[in-house]
């Protein structure tokens, strides 16, 4: 799943800026059109996001053998300004999880593929919103059909309380091979005087709270996913994987060039735990972290979570002048 922060800036603060290069921002969006760029939380523009990670062990549960999972992301949007109160989104979110789904079996790809498509509208100086729909490819891409294709998204309504403080209200939706997946989001985003002390919450999703020591930063964050992945080379029957997640990390954040490049060492656990079901068994709904009607025969065996390192690199844009 893409980051609900990275879609919530408002239209009417994007172009009230004019980019260092010195075009205004309305023709620098343009531009932008042509190259990868990440829009985030309230006072800067992620411009882009990319990750790499490794689980150091994942054992299997009443099973001799291990794993591990490598991971590669990239996350990038492209805004479109409208007018002061609306704004498109688009972009593109990728992912690939690289591990064993059982002991003594080839190392197998997971992949997934996700267009943003939606409209930021502010409505007046308290109350916007973000609608955003979120389809997608994910499978080992082995032979991409039809059943690879899973349709998502979200909507956030936002309230701000105060110059620094933003509430969030919405909801995230998901059609997986294993049926329906939803959750509630509620959340905040908040900002110190001194720009030191920042939390971005939205939960049960995602949160990162941090601390900066001028060029350094420390933090804690944690990351919810539930997720599926078509299994296209798989023998007859066909197979999918349902993968659900959650990691909880530390780091520590280098801030170069006036805080525009951030280089993120992240050390943490995962669960990890992905799933082999045959294609058609299905539960009823999933919702948050309970799952209703789940009566599916399991095919490979619990996979245990495990520590991991990642890092991350992030090429910022602020909004607002630094300290």
């Amino acid at each position: 799943m893409v980051s609900l922060n990275a879609l919530s800036e408002t239209p009417k603060k994007l172009l009230s800026l004019t980019h260092p290069i010195g075009l205004p921002l309305n023709k620098f969006f343009l531009f932008l059109l042509l190259i990868p760029v990440t829009v985030s939380a309230q006072d800067y523009v992620d411009l882009v996001k990319i990750g790499f990670g490794r689980t150091f062990q994942n054992t299997f549960e009443e099973t001799p053998g291990e794993t591990q999972v490598q991971s590669v992301e990239a996350d990038l949007t492209f805004p479109i300004v409208l007018n002061e109160n609306n704004a498109l989104i688009s972009g593109l979110s990728y992912s690939r999880n690289h591990l064993q789904l059982a002991p003594n079996t080839t190392f197998v790809s997971l992949y997934s593929t996700t267009l943003k498509l939606g409209v930021a509208t502010t409505f007046n100086d308290r109350w916007s919103t973000t609608i955003v729909a979120l389809p997608k490819i994910a499978s080992d891409y082995g032979n991409i059909t039809g059943d690879d294709f899973y349709l998502g998204g979200f909507a956030l309504l936002k309230y701000q309380k105060k110059e620094r403080l933003i509430y969030r209200f919405g909801a995230y939706g998901s059609q997986e091979a294993f049926g329906f997946f939803t959750t509630p989001i509620i959340g905040w985003y908040y900002l110190s005087e001194n720009q030191k002390f920042e939390m971005d919450v939205s939960l049960p999703i995602a949160t990162d709270i941090n601390y900066r020591f001028g060029a350094l930063s420390v933090g804690l964050d944690y990351y919810g996913i539930g997720r599926s992945f078509n299994l296209t080379e798989a023998p007859t029957p066909q197979l999918y994987v349902d993968l659900s997640s959650l990691e909880f990390a530390s780091y520590l954040q280098y801030n170069a060039f006036d805080r525009q490049v951030l280089l993120r060492g992240k050390l943490g656990y995962s669960s990890n735990n992905y799933e082999v079901y045959q294609q058609g068994e299905t539960i009823d709904l999933g919702l948050s972290a309970f799952s209703f009607g789940d009566d599916r025969t399991r095919l490979n065996p619990v996979i245990n979570g495990g520590f991991f390192f990642k890092f991350e690199a992030i090429y910022r844009f602020h909004l607002t002048p630094n300290d």
